[in-house]
């Protein structure tokens, strides 16, 4: 698969996503209250999609070629991008 397809899935699935959990601030933010809550001191939701990179890494290791994997990360890298930069 190339690249440039790779990513334009991601896209993809990051409008999919969008569609069906809406705004990706609002969920992230919505993420970030409840983790908050759970583990008594403040998330922000760029930790929250930090964290979701981590889990979809830690999962790399136990079937490095799979590729919805992959795409999660990109897609949570984008989130940061998007959060931090709007």
């Amino acid at each position: 698969m190339k690249a440039t397809d790779f990513l334009s899935h991601v896209s993809l699935i990051l409008r999919e996503r969008g569609e069906a959990y809406g705004d990706i601030r609002e969920n992230m933010q919505d993420t970030a209250n409840r983790w908050s809550s759970t583990l008594g001191y403040k998330v922000t939701p760029e930790q929250v999609a930090r964290c979701m990179v981590d889990l979809k890494l830690a999962r790399l290791n136990a079937t490095p070629r799979h590729l919805d994997s992959l795409q999660d990360i990109c897609g949570y890298v984008a989130i940061i991008a998007e959060l931090i930069t709007d």
